[in-house]
């Protein structure tokens, strides 16, 4: 996949019914296949713990797909591994996306909203690209419409999707979704062969780390 394109890494659905990512595991995983080692060391910013990123795009509908069973894996990971949601800005509607993402984060409203955005885009077919059909929506939802337009075009979230975007592109993201770990490796569905098994090796991946030291 070409960069900053409207891509999605691909998961095969039948292969995500398979086998748990625990099971999944026995099976061996190998670098160049399942997974890709950074040449480059990308910072990360939870000290002392290992750091597991996803990176996601609401419009995209295998992150959709996946979100159910990425939100209960992380909140179940041990006590040494740091997760975190990071959302790609490959094109305009991404940033645009990825500002929801943040404004929502600011005002501490992720965990009531970030599912409910994905079901208005792929349930509800709304498309979410323009400001006031944003903000309308959250509105309907509960979210203070005003608050949430300070947070959306604020200084502070036009940062943080600046950060995201230096991240992704540190990482060397192409399609979502994609998970990276520690700075230095990188999988997804599409290299893995689905999301469930990108998740499998997600988790042999902290094991490395967790070796390596």
């Amino acid at each position: 996949m070409k960069r900053r394109e409207f891509t999605c890494a691909l998961a095969a659905a039948g292969l995500a019914l398979g086998a748990s990512p625990a099971a999944q595991a026995q099976a061996g995983f190998t670098e160049g296949k399942d997974y890709v080692k950074l040449g480059t060391p990308v910072p990360t910013s939870s000290p002392g713990k290992i750091e597991v990123v996803e990176f996601f795009w609401y419009g995209c509908p295998h992150c959709n797909a996946f979100e159910p069973q990425l939100d209960a894996w992380s909140k179940k990971v041990p006590a040494d591994v740091a997760f975190r949601r990071v959302p790609v800005a490959f094109t305009a509607l991404h940033e645009t996306h990825a500002r929801v993402f943040y404004a929502l984060e600011a005002m501490g409203q992720v965990e009531a909203m970030h599912r409910k955005v994905f079901a208005a885009i792929h349930q509800q077919r709304k498309r979410l690209d323009k400001d006031a059909d944003i903000v309308a929506f959250m509105s309907e939802n509960g979210v203070d419409g005003a608050k949430f337009t300070e947070a959306f075009k604020s200084f502070g979230v036009a940062t943080k999707v600046r950060q995201a975007k230096a991240l992704s592109e540190a990482y060397k993201i192409d399609g979502v979704p994609s998970m990276g770990v520690q700075g230095r490796f990188f999988t997804s569905g599409s290299l893995a062969g689905s999301n469930e098994r990108a998740l499998a090796t997600t988790e042999y991946l902290i094991g490395v780390v967790r070796k390596s030291g």
